[in-house]
């Protein structure tokens, strides 16, 4: 199937997007949910795993120190960058690679479990996501996602954030992967054994909520972009919209901010 010029037009744009900002830096005060959802997988020793969407490394480390086979692939340079330095420290064997989830660059049945922990699910074209995670899991292996939900916390701050810079024309919605149906729709035919759940990911800073809205602006890619478009005033209407809802969901009491943002997690066994 041919990609069109609008289509790599999109996916330049969405590789500039998670380039921005600094990914490596945010995704500190999310580990503990990262570890939460890979603990859920049981990954065995030897376990020929593929994290698509791998970021700076937050599971696909922690499961190669675990003894997990581990490649990892993002379509961010510096993402890919910075995994190879934090393994590097770590002391631990992964492969990263610059890579596209709707095209990887492996062959059939290469690895026992796919996951993709709030990655694949932003990719453009999910048919396409569906059929390379399942061509790339030998039969009998697992694939697993975390896909943020439309109601949960995340994913209405997508949708403030869309009120502000609304995506592009041919980018469906990325919390469609977090709807049961859409996702049994996408992945149910081929798989012998279809899980989800919705669980709730933990999100604690140290700071309150108006300066986690901030430190977003700074260092996560969709906001960052989402304030280099908008002139003064709208960018202050955002953000006063976006720090409502981190203080109507915050749970904390003593200045620090604790949300608990819903996410499916998907099970899946290929036939």
């Amino acid at each position: 199937m041919p990609t069109t010029p609008e289509m790599v037009a999109l996916k330049s744009r969405l590789k500039h997007t998670w380039m921005a900002g600094d990914y490596a830096h945010f995704a500190q005060f999310l580990l503990p949910g990262a570890l939460e959802f890979l603990d859920h997988l049981k990954v065995a020793p030897g376990t020929r795993m593929l994290d698509l969407g791998c970021g700076a490394g937050q599971i696909a480390i922690p499961a190669a120190r675990a003894g997990a086979e581990v490649t990892g692939i993002d379509i961010a340079t510096n993402q890919i960058a910075a995994a190879r330095a934090q393994a590097a420290a770590a002391g631990v064997t992964v492969r990263f690679e610059e890579a596209d989830a709707e095209e990887l660059p492996f062959a059939d049945d290469s690895f026992d479990l796919v996951v993709s922990l709030f990655g694949a699910m932003f990719a453009p074209r999910p048919d396409r996501v569906a059929a390379e995670m399942l061509r790339v899991c030998r039969h009998g292996g697992r694939i697993a996602m975390a896909n943020w939900t439309p109601e949960g916390h995340v994913g209405q701050m997508f949708k403030i954030i869309g009120k502000y810079v609304p995506p592009p024309p041919l980018m469906p919605s990325p919390l469609k992967w977090g709807d049961d149906a859409c996702v049994r729709e996408r992945l149910g035919q081929r798989t012998s054994k279809l899980i989800k759940t919705r669980r709730l990911y933990p999100m604690r800073y140290p700071f309150s909520p108006a300066e986690v809205v901030e430190f977003f602006i700074l260092f996560y890619g969709p906001t960052v972009m989402a304030s280099e478009a908008l002139d003064e005033r709208r960018l202050a209407a955002l953000t006063k919209e976006l720090t409502q809802l981190w203080t109507a969901n915050n749970k904390a009491t003593d200045g620090t901010t604790f949300v608990e943002s819903e996410y499916l997690e998907v099970l899946a066994l290929h036939n």
